[in-house]
């Protein structure tokens, strides 16, 4: 496993993190075995969030640490909060960074979790009725009672982020967005400066060279997803071309299709870390060796091109 600072906070944290977003459909028993997994192969970082099945995942995170006799210090623990979710039906129906919401949520995800403080919070999603000094008045207390050590995003663009931090006296340090070779909109965009094909359109208001200018890590979701949750492209015949050139790079240095995903993203100098997803032990191994792989600038190109993308 290799290791990174995370934005500028001094954490150093592994390149490959473990989103637990689906782990509430596991027993104990598999729980523990997943974290385990992660923890042995150097992925000491988790990435959680209370909307996630309305906070059973955090629940069953923290109890996952605890039956695997897994010391607090030896991981990083981070929750997203401010989606608001009815209590009756789960559904979405606001987003809110009002004071009283994100503590509350805060101190729900620390029982839930069964620890004093987390790492990281993040702003799950942009919340356009922000009171920014009731906002700031928030992250002071957290920070103040030590139940957050570190702030960041998610999902919000770099407009949003120089919103929020001409308010804040924390420093946001992590943007978590999707992307991956089949969500590759912040790439696409800086290649067709100045044209008028339909990859030059700007969705995100230059995200990535922002991210490199401001030293915010990008945490990459969803790595192996293509459009928004439509599936993977991984041994998809939807994508052949990219699935073949993902196999010849994987025999070339004797790992998986899915660690060669994650090496591609490791590749770019933005210095990223990548959240995987998976709930079965042996793929989380497999992906974690992506982190050992050290893919050429040709072989990130030919991928790039590879998974339906031009270079003008």
């Amino acid at each position: 496993m290799e290791y990174n600072e995370l934005g500028s906070s001094g954490v150093i944290a592994p390149n490959v993190a473990l989103g637990v977003m689906r782990i509430n459909t596991k027993s104990a028993r598999e729980a523990a075995a997943i974290v385990g997994t992660a923890v042995d192969h150097g992925i000491t970082f988790f990435d959680t969030a209370d909307c996630y099945a309305a906070g059973d995942s955090s629940e069953r995170l923290g109890q996952a640490l605890k039956d695997g006799d897994i010391a607090r210090d030896r991981v990083l623990l981070q929750t997203k909060v401010g989606i608001y979710q009815h209590p009756g039906t789960g559904t979405i129906t606001r987003y809110d960074f009002s004071s009283k919401h994100i503590l509350e949520a805060v101190d729900g995800e620390l029982r839930r979790l069964q620890t004093d403080h987390v790492d990281f919070l993040l702003l799950h999603r942009p919340d356009t009725l922000v009171d920014l000094p009731d906002l700031a008045s928030a992250f002071d207390e957290l920070e103040r009672d030590g139940k957050v050590l570190h702030f960041g995003v998610s999902n919000v663009n770099p407009m949003q982020v120089d919103l929020l931090q001409s308010a804040l006296s924390q420093k946001l340090e992590i943007n978590q967005l999707q992307f991956g070779l089949g969500h590759t909109g912040m790439l696409d965009q800086e290649f067709h400066v100045n044209m008028n094909s339909a990859p030059s359109i700007d969705h995100d208001g230059g995200l990535l060279a922002y991210s490199r200018l401001h030293h915010m890590t990008i945490q990459a979701w969803s790595p192996f997803q293509f459009g928004f949750f439509d599936g993977v492209f991984l041994d998809n015949p939807k994508f052949p071309e990219l699935n073949a050139a993902l196999d010849a790079v994987a025999q070339h240095y004797g790992v998986s299709k899915s660690a060669v995903a994650v090496a591609w993203i490791l590749r770019h100098p933005a210095h990223m870390q990548v959240l995987l997803g998976s709930m079965t032990p042996s793929r989380i191994a497999d992906m974690a060796a992506g982190t050992d792989v050290h893919i050429t600038a040709q072989e990130w190109y030919d991928l790039y091109v590879a998974a339906g993308n031009d270079l003008p």
